[in-house]
């Protein structure tokens, strides 16, 4: 079962979860949705992302051999002021479209 973590305001992607919705791609489109309280994170090739959003691009760094991945996302968590506790994370995917939701309240 894959698990999204948020440690010193990075959220930590596992290698699984990093395949299936990114590949090969190393850059992702973030956007926090206030009334769902929810960070949406799907590949930079996703075209329909940035006509519904205004989305910001983030490099997701490599973590290990493993292919565990990281986004900093410090900047949305003090402009939205979210809590920086580190944790474990609730999130859905949608495999259609390639989009995380990540709930973060």
């Amino acid at each position: 079962m894959n698990k999204i973590v948020l440690k010193t305001s990075h959220i930590y992607l596992e290698s699984d979860l990093v395949k299936s919705i990114f590949g090969n791609i190393h850059f992702a489109y973030v956007t926090y949705v206030k009334d769902q309280k929810k960070i949406l994170i799907t590949p930079v090739s996703s075209q329909w992302f940035v006509k519904m959003f205004k989305p910001t691009q983030f490099l997701l760094k490599s973590r290990n051999l493993k292919g565990d991945r990281t986004l900093a996302i410090r900047e949305i968590l003090i402009d939205n002021d979210l809590d920086t506790t580190d944790r474990e994370l609730k999130f859905e995917i949608v495999e259609k479209t390639k989009l995380i939701k990540v709930f973060i309240e």
